[in-house]
C-alpha cells in the first residue's frame, strides 16, 4: 500500500497553510464586496471545508487507484462529479445558514458559475498532485522490487560460480592422494589434512562476500601446500606481497582460480620446473593482482588463459563493479601475464 502524501511533514504544512490563505482570501473577497464579515466568515467556512473533505475523498481514492494514462478520462469525469456534487451541498447549506441576509440569494446563485470554475481548478490540482506522488511511490517500489531481484539473482550466480571453481581440484586431489597412500603414505596423510583445511576455509569463506588480502593469502597458502605434493618440485610458487596492500580488501576465494589457471597452463604444456609468479600492489583506491605463468606457444596457444578459473574471475568482478576492464591478459616472451584490478570500495 502507497504511503499517504499527508504523511509527509513538509506537505502537510504546506496544504494546510495553503488552505488557510484559501478560506481568508475567500472571505476578505467578499467582505470586499460590502458583505457583513459574519456572511463572508460563514460563506468561506462553509465553501472550503466541504471542498476540503471532498479533496481528502480524492487523495484518498487515488491512493488505493492509481489510473493508468488511459483512464484519465474517468478522472477527469470524477472530478467534474464531485464538483457538481460540492455545488449542490454547499448551495443547500449555504442557503440554510445565510439566506437570511437581504439579496445573498441572488448573489449566490449569480456566482455559482465563479464558484463551480474555482472548486473544480482546485478539485483537480489537488487530485494531479495525489496522482503523481502516488505513481511516484508505486515507481519507487517497483525499482526496489527490480534492485532486489537483480541482486539476488547476482548473488546467486557469484555464489554459483564460487561452487563450480571446486569439484575439479577436488577430484584431482583424491586422485593424488590415491597414487601417494601406496608408495608416499606420509605425504598421502598430510595432504588429506591440508585439502580437509582448504576445504573447511572454503565454506567458511561462502558466508563472507570480502576478506582482506592477508587472509586470502594464507587461504592460497594452504592451497598452493596442496599442489606442491602433487606436482612436487617442478612447481615453484614465488609470491610477492607489497606490505601496504595487506589490509586492502578483494572478494572471498579470488585468487585461487587466478592461480589455479596459472598452474594449469604453465605445468600442463610444458615440462620441467614451472615458476609461478604472484605479486600485489597497493594503489589509490585500488588493489592491483599480477599472476604469471610461462606458457610454449607452441603447444598452449591459443588455449592459454581460456580456462574457467579465469573466466569466473572475470565474471564475478563484472557482476560486482560492472566493469569488464578489471582483468587484462598479456602472453610476451613465453610468459602469460594477468593483471587484476580490485576496486576499493567505502562499504567493502
Amino acid at each position: 500500500m502507497s504511503v499517504s502524501l499527508f504523511t509527509v511533514r513538509r506537505f502537510l504544512i504546506i496544504f494546510s497553510i495553503a488552505w488557510v490563505v484559501l478560506m481568508a482570501d475567500h472571505a476578505i473577497l467578499l467582505w470586499s464586496l460590502d458583505w457583513p464579515v459574519e456572511l463572508a466568515v460563514i460563506d468561506s467556512l462553509i465553501s472550503n471545508i466541504l471542498l476540503l473533505l471532498i479533496c481528502l475523498l480524492v487523495m484518498n481514492t487515488v491512493r488505493y487507484y492509481v489510473p493508468e494514462f488511459t483512464q484519465y478520462l474517468n478522472i477527469l469525469c470524477m472530478c467534474v462529479v464531485l464538483t457538481i456534487l460540492w455545488l449542490l451541498l454547499s448551495k443547500w447549506l449555504l442557503g440554510l445558514a445565510l439566506n437570511s441576509y437581504e439579496g445573498y440569494a441572488i448573489f449566490l446563485r449569480r456566482s455559482l458559475m465563479v464558484r463551480s470554475s474555482i472548486a473544480f481548478l482546485i478539485l483537480g490540482i489537488v487530485t494531479m498532485i495525489g496522482i503523481i506522488w502516488f505513481n511516484w511511490q508505486d515507481q519507487k517500489r517497483s525499482e526496489e522490487r527490480k534492485s532486489d531481484a537483480e541482486k539476488l539473482a547476482r548473488d546467486a550466480e557469484l555464489f554459483k560460480l564460487r561452487q563450480q571453481l571446486q569439484p575439479h581440484f577436488l577430484f584431482n586431489s583424491l586422485n593424488s592422494i590415491n597414487a601417494l597412500i601406496g608408495s608416499r603414505p606420509e605425504e598421502a596423510r598430510k595432504m588429506v589434512q591440508q585439502l580437509s583445511d582448504f576445504l573447511r576455509g572454503t565454506i567458511k569463506k561462502e558466508e563472507t562476500q570480502w576478506v582482506s588480502l592477508q587472509e586470502e593469502i594464507q587461504y592460497l597458502e594452504l592451497y598452493l601446500e596442496i599442489e606442491k605434493v602433487r606436482f612436487g618440485n617442478r612447481l615453484t610458487p614465488i609470491v610477492t606481497i607489497d606490505p601496504l596492500s595487506l589490509s586492502r580488501k578483494l572478494p572471498a576465494l579470488l585468487l585461487q582460480p587466478l592461480v589455479e589457471n596459472a598452474i594449469k597452463f604453465g605445468l600442463y604444456d610444458t615440462i620441467g620446473e614451472t615458476v609461478i609468479r604472484i605479486s600485489t600492489v597497493a594503489k589509490e583506491n585500488e588493489l592491483e593482482v599480477i599472476v604469471s605463468n610461462p606458457f610454449d606457444p607452441e603447444t598452449s596457444s591459443p588455449r592459454q588463459g581460456t580456462g574457467f578459473g579465469l573466466k569466473s574471475v572475470q565474471r564475478r568482478l563484472y557482476l560486482l563493479f560492472d566493469r569488464n576492464d578489471l582483468v587484462i591478459t598479456e602472453a610476451k616472451d613465453n610468459i602469460f601475464t594477468t593483471r587484476v584490478t580490485i576496486p576499493q570500495l567505502s562499504e567493502a
